[in-house]
């Protein structure tokens, strides 16, 4: 598992030790005694000196370097745990669902952000295949609204939640004759 010096991580490679690493702390939260505890404080205290030397490369960032630096999902992340991400949660959540519009679109559906009330995301969802939540039980919709949910509250924590609305109807077409003509009956 040592990589070689200066050699560089490939994204699924990140996603690994990151998992491994929840694995880890996971497993020393729930051991007893006062090495866990300082194993713990350590790991904490490496994080927060990880995140001021993140936070002061952030202070040296022009705009376009600092867009560039939180465009990458490994920093970015970095920068929402450290409260340091220069976009407002509610532009990157909105991204998020731009991201994954294709692939719903994709599947026949559709998903639109719809902006944010208080800490609540709100997005809205078209359920695909023209069958609407007759068929299936409306599975495709809630898979939808369970993966618009977690790519939102993954760019944007500080959100609570997110709450899809329901996709609003297209309107019905009155013949304008129907309303002018009177029956003379």
């Amino acid at each position: 598992m040592a990589e070689a010096a200066g050699a560089r991580l490939a994204d699924p490679d990140v996603e690994a030790r990151l998992a491994r690493l929840d694995g880890l702390l996971e497993g020393l939260e729930s051991a007893p005694g006062p090495t866990t505890r300082s194993a713990t404080e350590a790991v904490a205290l490496l994080t927060e000196v990880y995140g001021e030397a993140l936070a002061r490369v952030m202070d040296h960032a022009d705009g376009p370097l600092a867009e560039n630096l939180a465009g990458d999902e490994l920093l970015g992340h970095l920068m929402v745990l450290h409260d340091i991400h220069p976009e407002p949660a509610e532009r990157r959540a909105a991204r998020a669902v731009e991201r994954l519009r294709p692939a719903v679109q994709e599947r026949g559906g559709d998903v639109e952000w719809a902006g944010v009330e208080g800490q609540v995301a709100r997005v809205r969802l078209t359920a695909g295949g023209g069958c609407g939540s007759g068929c299936g039980g409306g599975g495709g919709t809630s898979e939808v609204t369970d993966a618009v949910s977690a790519a939102v509250l993954a760019v944007a924590p500080e959100l609570t939640a997110v709450e899809p609305l329901p996709s609003t109807p297209a309107p019905a077409f009155v013949p304008l004759t129907t309303l002018t003509r009177r029956d003379a009956r």
